[in-house]
């Protein structure tokens, strides 16, 4: 057996394994999970029938499908205000609390008096606040937006401030012995290092605007069509409308991964180039 003979052999044995690897590697990510969903679905379908419980109580998956289809003349408009709502309330969030943050890691007194506060409003119920923002900014969509946008707000200055305060102290003198000033740090060191946690805020942040969309909506929403699903589910809950009260939770789920997993691939896009977290997900 000649050389070429078993370099060729090695080649074919590598490209197998690697098939195996990428075969074994799409059951457990893939496969995995579908078949799960599957047998989840199936018990969910079964057990109503078997025990003779009425939809309104327990509906079938295809009791909640007929709903959606049947009502989604309301459901779509729905799905549409609380998407907006969370989009301007996320967006909300990550400007001011970015920017607030940056403002209290550039003083240590800013943050030393200011951030405790930021901590009691996310501890204050926003039960117990949501009556005088309706009283301040009325009934629907400002006052929506604005529970929505205290939803998201305090993990994306927790997350931004630890990284912003967590720079390699080697880094900092590098700076200090090239005489940088202090928003020279902070725009071209501090930030960037911090990007890792800003993502990471977001990403929570993302998931916790649309549960303040939803939330905000039981509180001040409005009816005459422009309820979101928060609104829906209300009147789903009255009416004993189980099966659409299902479908509209489902709805808002569906919405909540699909936003996170959105923010998520971007926050990649933008570390993928250089840190090591984005670049393990790539592999």
């Amino acid at each position: 057996m000649n050389v070429q003979t078993v370099t060729s052999e090695r080649k074919e044995l590598v490209t197998v394994t690697g098939k195996r690897k990428r075969l074994f590697k799409f059951k457990g990510t893939v496969l995995g999970p579908v078949l799960a969903f599957i047998a989840f679905l199936s018990l969910w379908q079964l057990i109503p029938l078997l025990f003779g419980i009425a939809p309104f109580i327990l509906p079938k998956p295809t009791d909640v499908i007929q709903a959606a289809l049947e009502n989604w003349t309301l459901l779509s408009p729905a799905i549409q205000i609380t998407l907006g709502e969370a989009i301007i309330g996320f967006l909300l969030s990550a400007i001011i609390g970015i920017f607030v943050s940056v403002l209290l890691a550039s003083s240590r007194i800013l943050e030393i008096s200011i951030y405790p506060y930021a901590i009691i409003l996310q501890t204050i119920p926003v039960v117990a606040i949501a009556p005088i923002i309706v009283i301040w900014f009325g009934s629907g969509f400002n006052s929506i937006v604005i529970i929505s946008f205290i939803f998201g707000l305090f993990p994306i200055i927790s997350n931004t401030l630890m990284g912003l305060n967590s720079v390699d102290k080697n880094m900092q003198e590098l700076f200090t012995l090239y005489n940088a000033s202090k928003w020279q740090s902070m725009w071209k060191l501090r930030i960037p290092a911090a990007l890792p946690y800003i993502t990471a805020g977001l990403k929570v942040s993302s998931t916790l605007t649309i549960l303040g969309a939803i939330t905000g909506e039981y509180i001040a929403g409005i009816g005459g069509g422009k309820g979101g699903l928060g609104y829906a589910i209300t009147v789903a809950a009255v009416q004993l409308k189980t099966p659409y009260l299902f479908a509209c939770g489902i709805a808002s789920v569906i919405f909540g991964i699909v936003f996170y997993l959105l923010v998520s691939y971007l926050s990649n896009m933008l570390l993928k180039s250089w840190h090591e977290s984005a670049m393990k997900v790539e592999k």
